[in-house]
């Protein structure tokens, strides 16, 4: 049945929650800036959905945005309780002769692990790197295991870890698009530890270190998250902002300076923001309407959402969408909650842009005997004369 007033209810605001990028561009979305970089990725960080991408999947050398995995894995194995941030590492020779870009940790000295994760994020230490993986899983090498494993269950299909560091190596890979869905859990799953990715430098030993992030001097609205370059890569950044509560992540590979790198990133940034909203419209577990349940101990089962109803569209387009809602008929109990009890569809004139499930808010109990007797005869009536 159609329900006018529950399309009432969410503003007929409702979008497809991952919707490809065509679909926006049928929307007279201008066309997004063309960047001079090898592949980008802008994606919006509460749907996941992809904004803008240009060789989003292809495999490339991410260089030091490697070392977003490493301080990742570390934060959650600090959340496991396997590790702790007051642990102190024994610097090893391997993780301070490893070259590139240093904390300048010492052989042999014991530096706190919260220390070394600053210097991973805000300085990018491969040496801080090292110790970390080795400290983790004994060697860089179990470590990369580890990686690879976590890219698994993070879906990051185009992404093969080797080392800690993001060191040249021919099967250590990764796209702008597994780095924007790491960006996003790195965000998400440990607030706390995604602030350091902010902060604009770091003292280690009176050596003063700035991060290379240069969108943080230059937009007020960024805070993180890393920087990368080998000559084999080009310059990299995978950077994230916050406007009006609206949260992007814009990935870049493969340009050609440091200040290339910012530009280009602005650039897709500003894009996304001129262009697209991101609006919660409901929480996980909103009432958004109620069904009748035959032979159960209560007449009605309340009915929403199995996850918050966040919406990225492009501005202006909120008023043209319609919602509807069917319910599944004669619900007969018990229903366990989280049982699919109805679905919502979003159209924008006569194409469907998203349909989801509605799912019991609640349990229903069997009735007692007479009701379910009595129920069964209404039943038996409904069926004869529907």
């Amino acid at each position: 049945m159609n329900i006018t007033s529950f399309a009432q209810r969410v503003s007929l605001s409702l979008l497809l929650i991952a919707a490809p990028v065509a679909f926006a561009q049928q929307m007279a979305t201008p066309a997004p800036p063309q960047l001079a970089a090898k592949s980008y990725v802008l994606m919006d960080a509460a749907t996941g959905q992809v904004l803008v991408e240009n060789e989003g999947d292809q495999r490339l050398p991410p260089a030091s945005l490697t070392k977003l995995m490493t301080a990742y894995i570390a934060t959650l194995e600090i959340k496991k309780g396997q590790i702790s941030e007051s642990d102190m590492v024994t610097i090893s020779e391997h993780a301070w002769r490893t070259g590139g870009s240093r904390m300048f940790v010492k052989v042999n000295t014991q530096v706190s692990l919260s220390d070394l994760l600053h210097g991973i994020i805000i300085q990018s230490g491969n040496d801080a790197s090292v110790a970390v993986a080795e400290h983790i899983a004994g060697s860089e090498d179990a470590f990369a295991d580890m990686m690879n494993n976590t890219a698994k269950e993070l879906g990051l299909t185009n992404s093969h870890f080797m080392n800690a560091t993001g060191l040249p190596h021919p099967d250590h890979y990764s796209s702008a698009h597994d780095m924007a869905k790491l960006a996003r859990d790195i965000i998400y799953i440990d607030p706390s530890h995604y602030a350091i990715y902010s902060q604009k430098e770091f003292l280690w030993n009176n050596i003063k270190q700035p991060n290379r992030n240069l969108l943080l001097w230059r937009d007020k609205t960024v805070d993180g998250l890393k920087t990368g370059h080998t000559d084999e890569a080009g310059y990299c950044l995978v950077a994230s902002a916050v406007r009006d509560g609206m949260r992007l992540i814009a990935v870049v590979f493969g340009t050609n300076s440091e200040q290339a790198r910012a530009a280009e990133t602005q650039k897709l940034l500003t894009y996304g923001f001129r262009f697209f909203e991101t609006r919660t419209f409901y929480k996980k577990g909103a009432e958004l309407a109620q069904t009748a349940v035959w032979k159960g101990a209560d007449h009605q089962v309340k009915a929403g959402l199995a996850e918050d109803l966040t919406l990225t569209l492009p501005r202006g387009q909120v008023d043209k969408l319609q919602a509807s809602m069917t319910m599944t008929p004669q619900l007969i109990a018990p229903i366990k909650q989280g049982d699919v009890v109805g679905k919502v569809e979003v159209k924008l004139g006569d194409k469907v842009v998203q349909s989801t499930d509605l799912i019991a808010l609640e349990p229903v109990e069997e009735g007692g005997f007479f009701r379910r007797v009595w129920d069964s005869i209404r039943l038996f009536f409904y069926g004869l004369f529907s």
